[in-house]
């Protein structure tokens, strides 16, 4: 297959051009290189892939590389965005432009170029918003949802939070509409806190990776809120294998929305978190707390039925194993994480 990897030198997006470069597949990594770590992932891949293309390009600005790079492509990747709510607080208009004007620019391209192509886009767990409405529990060290044993499902009305949850929220819906008015072959995934190697957390975004990388390098840590807040967390492994699966069940999955994470038997609270890093690392780790940052849900389980039942997917990586495969990562890159985290 030709694949159109848009991020491509992300950490999800790096991941996605690995896996499918190795099976033989031509891949094009597109990127505008502005984040932290993308140029080392992009250096990573040429390393390792020397055969795939990249292409430094803005899905903002560059619309005469997204056509070129669109040509002849049958499964595209939408990795590429402004990730951190705190950054889409500072500067919404940016966050506005990259997050729906750029996945619009996208979803054009994609109906004038190539509109039999596979179109899988990376939403989020925040176009829910806080669900006030949902009964939380306070469970003594954690927080858990009073009567939603299963998670979130997909059916959970849609409340933007945040310029970021807007900006996502917005993407996502005009995703799963090109589907509905032109025909596309597009997938959403709403995801929730994917981790794994490769990932250079920051303490805005990719929480899990932060407190390994930060504890690793014995750097302050600060948890917003009381650290009882509990996420479902996802594998990098298992997460492509999602794509893969629902790729291959497009006849199924097209024009379909999923909520993909942990689930249930995959969660972990931020103070939960750090007990097992400490338990990995054989010392306390230091860490101060501060407020709440907006929209910030204190519970966010998928529920991920709906994958399960449709393609057939689960998570098979543990969260003790995927931390501990993270925090050895981070241990045998120590030297790469201080020059680019500035650690």
């Amino acid at each position: 297959m030709n694949v159109l990897v848009l991020g491509g030198a992300g950490f999800i997006g790096g991941h996605i051009c690995a896996r499918y470069a190795g099976q033989g597949h031509r891949v094009v990594a597109f990127d505008n290189l502005s984040r932290k770590g993308t140029r080392e992932n992009a250096d990573w891949l040429r390393g390792h892939f020397p055969h795939t293309e990249l292409v430094h390009g803005d899905i903002r600005r560059d619309r005469h590389l997204l056509d070129a790079a669109m040509e002849g492509t049958d499964l595209i990747f939408h990795m590429a965005g402004q990730v951190a709510v705190t950054t889409s607080v500072k500067d919404p208009r940016d966050d506005f432009e990259t997050n729906a004007m750029g996945t619009f620019n996208i979803l054009e391209t994609v109906r004038e170029r190539s509109p039999e192509a596979i179109l899988v886009y990376a939403s989020t767990n925040k176009v829910y918003g806080k669900m006030e409405h949902i009964p939380v529990v306070d469970r003594g060290d954690r927080y858990g949802y009073g009567d939603c044993p299963e998670g979130i499902s997909e059916v959970q009305p849609l409340d933007f939070y945040s310029p970021y949850g807007c900006s996502k929220g917005c993407g996502d819906q005009y995703v799963h509409d090109y589907a509905r008015i032109y025909g596309l072959k597009t997938i959403v995934f709403r995801q929730s806190c994917i981790y794994g190697t490769r990932q250079y957390g920051i303490e805005d975004q990719g929480w899990v990776a932060w407190f390994t990388i930060a504890s690793l390098f014995g750097r302050a840590i600060t948890i917003y809120g009381d650290g009882k807040q509990v996420r479902d967390v996802l594998y990098i492994d298992d997460l492509l294998r999602a794509y893969e699966m629902a790729v291959a069940n497009i006849d199924v999955t097209g024009g379909r929305i999923y909520n993909i994470g942990g689930g249930p038997a995959h969660t972990l609270s931020l103070l939960e978190l750090l007990a097992l890093l400490e338990q990995e690392l054989g010392r306390p780790i230091p860490h101060t707390f501060d407020d709440w940052r907006p929209g910030d849900q204190r519970v966010f389980v998928s529920d991920i039925r709906r994958a399960r039942q449709e393609f057939g997917w689960e998570p098979r990586v543990d969260v003790s194993r995927g931390v501990r495969e993270l925090a050895n990562w981070a241990q045998g890159n120590r030297g790469l994480l201080s020059t680019i985290l500035g650690l």
